[in-house]
């Protein structure tokens, strides 16, 4: 089974890019983020003769988040439960596999703008109730996948520049010390499962030639939980869809597991 999350940074400009990355990379479930549009505006019929069901939960202009799965989902959830937000940023469902039920869980994590400020103390907010939320999920759907964007490099080696980006966004002691408490749920980095290329990003911004100098940072992450560690069998960031014209800023990153069934 296949899983990858993608920030596509506006599903508007970026349909054509998944379709074709779809054909090349037909997995099972892609969780995107930043759709940038409403319900309404999703193209459910044009996924859907791919192949794709989708779970949906977006917001006009920003943030929005979808789960596409060729297999049935159920108990969709959206938000975070007992957090009262406006923003469009999580979306659970449950998919139905032949080794059975996978919890889907799927993130676009607060930005958080500066330490020091209302968004930021946001972020911290909210990352409190999304661990406290994933507690509860974790005792129903001990087989969960956390995936998305989570706007926080867990480690120095997941900066282009961990020394001049030190305690600036997304490299935080509290944004980390939040990444850790995620993983004392019990839930692993699937990347870090595996031995990686040095400089390994998901994300490159657009100005400074940031992905021709790979001034990356690595911010989109597949958390596993306990019972699906020994099926995972690879993860990787895929950078192919980052060269092509008018790409999002973020990569996909992809989970191979094997559950059996």
């Amino acid at each position: 089974m296949r899983i990858a999350t993608w920030n596509v940074n506006s599903l508007t400009a970026r349909l054509q890019h998944v379709l074709d990355w779809l054909i090349a990379n037909p997995v099972d479930v892609l969780c995107l983020q930043e759709l940038k549009m409403t319900d309404d505006k999703f193209p459910l019929d044009v996924l859907k003769s791919a192949g794709y069901e989708a779970a949906v939960f977006g917001q006009k202009t920003y943030n929005g988040v979808a789960i596409l799965s060729l297999a049935p989902v159920r108990d969709v959830v959206k938000n975070i439960t007992g957090f009262s937000d406006d923003q469009s940023r999580v979306i659970a469902a449950t998919v139905e596999t032949p080794s059975g039920p996978l919890r889907v869980v799927n993130g676009y994590f607060v930005n958080g703008q500066a330490p020091g400020t209302d968004k930021f103390e946001y972020k911290m907010k909210w990352l409190d109730a999304l661990r406290d939320s994933l507690r509860q999920e974790l005792v129903v759907n001990p087989d969960l996948v956390l995936l998305g964007d989570f706007n926080i490099t867990p480690e120095d080696r997941d900066s282009f520049d961990p020394v001049g980006l030190k305690e600036t966004i997304h490299h935080t002691t509290q944004e980390r010390n939040h990444f850790k408490a995620l993983l004392d749920l019990g839930l692993k980095d699937s990347f870090r499962m595996f031995e990686q290329p040095e400089k390994s990003y998901s994300w490159w911004d657009y100005r400074m030639l940031g992905y021709q100098k790979n001034r990356g940072l690595r911010i989109d992450h597949i958390l596993v939980s306990e019972s699906l560690v020994p099926s995972v069998k690879g993860c990787v960031i895929d950078r192919v869809p980052r060269k092509w014209e008018k790409p999002s800023d973020h990569a996909p990153v992809v989970l191979d597991l094997d559950r059996g069934g």
